[in-house]
């Protein structure tokens, strides 16, 4: 099988550590695989066609996302699927989306006018983000009118109510039918910041990690967890993370990649769209220097 990893490699600090693994653990399992990255080089897209079986998804670069849309158009089995991980990387969307599915979140907005929020600062501070941001950038943590005022206009901005965190954050992840939780600081500066520590995760809170899938179709991702006031709040979700802190994560990844793409296409649930058509691909799979 060949398998084609979308990942950032224009640098050797942009390539996530789990991309080398993933190719050495698809490799271990006796299949082809290589990068490929569209922001290191342009693509023809009246020449895209599928050169391979199965494309993972661990960019999460805006041009890695659009290509996946566009190999998704084209019938590609893409993880996770395109509409899922497109949902995801917004996080109206997918804050929408998992209130739906009955996760404990905090009160929750979608506003243009971040001035507008000013009265909900009665019930406590708000956390502003950028719907598009990911670690920590586009985060303001909001206790005054004024610092609300400050925030740019005429931009979409989520705001959630924000609740102090007590202790490290919690870092959950979901590998098919495995749940794995790693306490990490926030924000992390070392690599070993970045690992954690392994955290146990009681009945409840496994509940919730795959109550978290369930809206999107999905059963490889993670999900940030804080607990505050004696109860645990999902503040984030990421359809490809780095799983750091996992044992064996990217030979369990490589392997739920093998059988999901072996199974049955399952159902896409965002936006009740049907399953990609199937196409047979190309006989070569083109690493980053050939893939135009």
């Amino acid at each position: 099988m060949r398998i084609a990893v979308i990942a950032d490699s224009r640098k050797p600090s942009h390539l996530s550590p789990l991309v080398t693994d993933l190719v050495e653990a698809f490799e271990v399992l006796g299949h082809d695989a290589a990068v490929i990255d569209p922001d290191a080089q342009g693509m023809r897209l009246d020449h895209l066609s599928l050169r391979a079986d199965l494309y993972v998804l661990k960019s999460g670069t805006e041009a890695a996302l659009s290509l996946a849309g566009a190999l998704d158009h084209l019938g590609a089995r893409v993880l996770n699927p395109y509409a899922a991980a497109a949902a995801c990387r917004d996080k109206v969307v997918q804050t929408a989306m998992l209130a739906g599915a009955d996760v404990p979140l905090p009160d929750s907005w979608l506003t243009t006018d971040p001035g507008e929020m000013a009265d909900e600062l009665v019930g406590g501070p708000l956390i502003v983000k950028d719907p598009r941001g990911s670690r920590g950038r586009g985060l303001h943590v909001v206790r005054q009118p004024h610092q609300l005022r400050a925030l740019e206009r005429d931009r979409p901005w989520l705001v959630m109510r924000y609740h102090a965190p007590v202790g490290d954050d919690l870092k959950l992840y979901r590998i098919g039918h495995e749940v794995f939780g790693v306490r990490r600081r926030f924000p992390a500066r070392t690599l070993a910041e970045k690992r954690g520590v392994p955290a146990a995760v009681d009945p409840d809170l496994r509940e919730v990690v795959m109550r978290c899938g369930e809206p999107f179709g999905i059963d490889l991702y993670g999900v940030d967890v804080i607990h505050s006031d004696g109860r645990p709040w999902v503040v984030d979700m990421s359809s490809f993370p780095g799983f750091k802190g996992v044992p064996d994560a990217a030979m369990r990844i490589a392997d739920h990649a093998v059988r999901w793409i072996h199974g049955p296409i399952p159902p896409v649930a965002v936006h009740g769209r049907k399953p990609p058509r199937r196409h047979a691909p190309e006989r070569t799979l083109r690493a980053v220097q050939g893939s135009s």
